[in-house]
């Protein structure tokens, strides 16, 4: 019984934690912090550069796309790969690749979740670019994972909230 207080006390605490570092401004539900956590779990893989990580959120074969526009302005549709993702968070850099999202939402209906959430990517301290990102996931035994990713990508126009903005002066 105190091994369970004290896990439940600790899930309590990293999901407040989580909550607080991602500027979500009302608590999820259980299932949506369940959703929330594999997104935090990317995000904290592609922080420490650990591929490992960053792939066991993925189902296998998952869709990455990026939705953009190209040198001309032209809206283009890129598709991704999952190892060049992987290969890109796990060869060694100098710098953290750090994505900080605000204004989550997420939605569930049984086994599917989407989760979209504006973003901006900071290589260090250096700003790259923003955008929103869209996550599908499904749940099976394995409990959730994200089969879908789009990314929206721009370098201007972006509304990053000053709580982020002041964590990159660190």
């Amino acid at each position: 019984m105190k091994y369970l207080s004290t896990l439940l006390l600790l899930c309590f605490a990293m999901a407040v934690s989580a909550q607080a570092k991602y500027d979500i401004k009302k608590p999820f539900t259980d299932e949506k912090l369940a959703v929330f956590e594999i997104i935090v779990k990317l995000f904290d893989g592609m922080r420490a550069g650990d591929s490992a990580m960053v792939h066991s959120v993925f189902r296998e074969n998952p869709d990455i796309f990026t939705s953009s526009n190209n040198a001309e302005g032209k809206p283009m549709l890129h598709r991704g790969e999952l190892q060049k993702f992987l290969t890109a968070v796990g060869t060694p850099h100098d710098v953290a690749y750090d994505e900080p999202i605000w204004d989550v939402k997420i939605e569930i209906d049984g086994n599917l979740a989407m989760v979209w959430a504006p973003y901006a990517f900071y290589a260090g301290k250096n700003f790259s670019h923003c955008g929103v990102d869209a996550f599908l996931l499904n749940k099976n035994e394995d409990g959730w994972k994200i089969f879908h990713l789009t990314d929206t990508r721009q370098k201007e126009g972006c509304n990053v909230p000053e709580s982020i903005k002041k964590g990159r002066d660190k």
